[in-house]
């Protein structure tokens, strides 16, 4: 049964729902469970340090198996790689981050990254508030208000 949840969360696609039904909490726990080495522990620990920082964050697997946390929009996701844990947050460079965590994907316009490698030291605090950050962001942004056209009246 293992085996078939681990299969699962490698042939995630990009829905909310896991294959076969399972719940996107499940499947994280999964991929968790599969790393079985220091990533598995780093990305166990960053989920905890979301879930304190969030209490109401929402959990999702998209794109073949990657965690994301969302609260009125993406957070950020917890991608693993060979060498590197990553937490990408969607809309990192519109954060401000005294602590200077984000060290990855610096370039870009929108996305920023932290790239954790095996025996770095996490900021809990500082993640912490970045998270929290990126949930106010999130909820700052109002939907446009459709503008209503004046109907022309019939001569």
């Amino acid at each position: 049964m293992k085996k078939a949840t681990a299969e699962a969360v490698k042939a995630q696609g990009t829905s909310d729902e896991g294959l076969e039904g399972e719940a996107p909490s499940r499947l994280i726990d999964a991929k968790i469970e599969e790393l079985r080495d220091w990533r598995g522990e780093t990305l166990a620990r960053v989920r905890a340090l979301i879930k304190q920082a969030d209490p109401d964050v929402i959990e999702e697997v998209k794109w073949r198996g990657v965690p994301v946390w969302s609260h009125g929009g993406i957070i950020c996701t917890g991608e693993t790689y060979k060498t590197v844990v990553k937490m990408t947050f969607a809309k990192g460079a519109s954060l401000k981050d005294p602590s200077r965590l984000f060290n990855s994907s610096l370039d870009g316009n929108t996305r920023r990254a932290i790239d954790i490698h095996e025996g770095d030291g996490i900021d809990e605090e500082a993640l912490k508030a970045l998270i929290r950050a990126a949930v106010a962001l999130n909820m700052s942004k109002k939907p446009a208000a459709r503008s209503a056209r004046p109907q022309k009246a019939d001569s």
